[in-house]
């Protein structure tokens, strides 16, 4: 996990980017590798843990789906066996997963660090980022594990696969917004992160996760895919790593722009609120 953080900071390394600025992402990549040794540290097994936990995730779903309820869903391009439900409901659950748990964990990033605000001349937005960033590598485990059983079922890994960037752009501008809004608010509001998992538990089912959205009645399908931004996410993930085709482009185009504008709503909601922390933490 740490090489992959190291060679995604020297791709960056490319790009046109102020010296200042070098210097947060420096320590922004020094703070997502600190979070992602010390969720395992002391464990035997250490980085390898996220893979195990999402292929039993993946075990599971299969077992409970497609062998006890006999759940069958038709994917173009994979076979009809018992397999197919549970590749099909974890390519739902692989972005669902970092997302959920990123917010959650990002609206509590800065009243579980009061030392960070009151002490030290910290740059106060990289926290919110460390476990949205953390939980997004770990979830490119569970999707290198999605491809290559996709690869054994079906015998085929699709070209489409170089189009996930496309995906991941508002799947992390999305979480990011919404971590760094609600760590703003949490500093004053100690009830929202109780809140925010029940909300996040309404926009689970919400979400074509666990069912596929030809079951959402029609009259409400239209509605689920533009409104959720999620929706659209979800869909074209499963597009791009099983069906090797993409069908939901303009729902993928709304997805992002609302995903930009969440993004930058929080970013500039947590920069109004920043000064205040220290003095209530």
């Amino acid at each position: 996990m740490k090489g992959v953080v190291r060679r995604v900071s020297n791709l960056a390394r490319w790009l046109p980017i102020a010296p200042k600025w070098w210097a947060k992402l420096d320590l922004l990549k020094a703070l997502v590798q600190r979070d992602l040794e010390a969720r395992y540290k002391g464990s035997v097994l250490g980085n390898l843990w996220p893979l195990l936990n999402q292929i039993s995730q993946l075990l599971i779903y299969t077992y409970v789906f497609s062998i006890v309820l006999k759940v069958k869903l038709s994917i173009q391009g994979l076979p009809d066996n018992n397999l197919t439900f549970g590749l099909w409901l974890f390519a739902g659950l692989l972005p669902w997963i970092p997302f959920s748990t990123g917010v959650a964990q990002g609206a509590a990033s800065v009243i579980t660090q009061p030392n960070l605000v009151k002490k030290v001349v910290f740059p106060l937005a990289l926290l919110p980022l460390v476990p949205v960033l953390s939980l997004f590598l770990e979830s490119t485990l569970g999707l290198m594990a999605l491809i290559l059983m996709v690869a054994i079922t079906s015998q085929t890994i699709h070209s489409t696969l170089w189009l996930l960037p496309l995906v991941w752009i508002p799947q992390l501008l999305l979480t990011a917004g919404l971590g760094y809004l609600f760590a703003g608010f949490t500093v004053f509001l100690r009830d929202i992160p109780q809140t925010l998992a029940v909300i996040l538990n309404l926009w689970f089912y919400v979400t074509p996760i666990i069912y596929p959205a030809s079951a959402i009645p029609e009259q409400w399908r239209a509605w689920i895919f533009w409104l959720n931004p999620f929706t659209a996410i979800v869909e074209v993930y499963r597009d791009l790593v099983l069906v090797g085709e993409v069908h939901h482009w303009g729902e993928w185009g709304t997805a992002s722009l609302v995903s930009l504008v969440v993004f930058l709503g929080g970013l500039w909601c947590y920069q109004r609120l920043r000064p205040a922390f220290a003095d209530v933490l």
